[in-house]
């Protein structure tokens, strides 16, 4: 075989992984070891997913992102949110209006620091992404502001190789109302 028919069968598998890994049924998930996710996650990830920690805020890699693209869960790769629902929340972390996949978030009281918030959770990793407020703007008048540490953004270019190519008509359909 050619070397570019290699390469075309690489991207090929790479792409059917990643569907697999990250775009596929979340049903077969399997949360890593203590252990792994050490490894797997930088100290902030780590300490945000598994420990309810906050970054800094103005401080964090995407409370200032205007990229168009989604957010997975850093430890699963379960859709998350859409830049389509972000907006300039004045907080410094990012903030979102809704949900991409209301399945894939969970909320539960979260009665720390001598206040009672609703903090958001991945529903598959039970990664602590942030908390969700009823301050927010129209449509939903919510305020998911999240942690950028339990994200990882995927812009739209990579989404169909990255396994997250069920979203790109999401952002057809924004680039046809402009």
């Amino acid at each position: 075989m050619s070397k570019r028919i290699y390469v075309i069968l690489a991207a090929v598998l790479i792409a059917i992984a990643a569907t697999v890994l990250y775009g596929g049924s979340m049903k077969d998930f399997k949360k890593p070891a203590d252990s792994e996710l050490k490894k797997k996650l930088t100290p902030i990830q780590y300490e945000v997913t598994q420990h309810e920690g906050t970054e800094t805020p103005f401080r964090n890699e995407y409370w200032n992102n205007h990229q168009a693209g989604i957010y997975v869960d850093v430890v699963s790769g379960e859709p998350l949110f859409s830049s389509l629902d972000k907006f300039e929340s004045g907080t410094g972390w990012p903030s979102f209006t809704k949900p991409l996949e209301p399945q894939n978030v969970v909320t539960r009281s979260d009665r720390k620091f001598f206040m009672v918030r609703n903090e958001v959770r991945s529903k598959h990793a039970d990664s602590h992404l942030g908390h969700v407020f009823d301050d927010g703007p129209p449509p939903t008048g919510q305020r998911y502001c999240m942690n950028s540490a339990s994200m990882r953004f995927i812009p739209v270019e990579k989404l169909q190789a990255e396994g997250y190519g069920q979203y790109l008509p999401l952002f057809q359909k924004q680039e046809a109302h402009k």
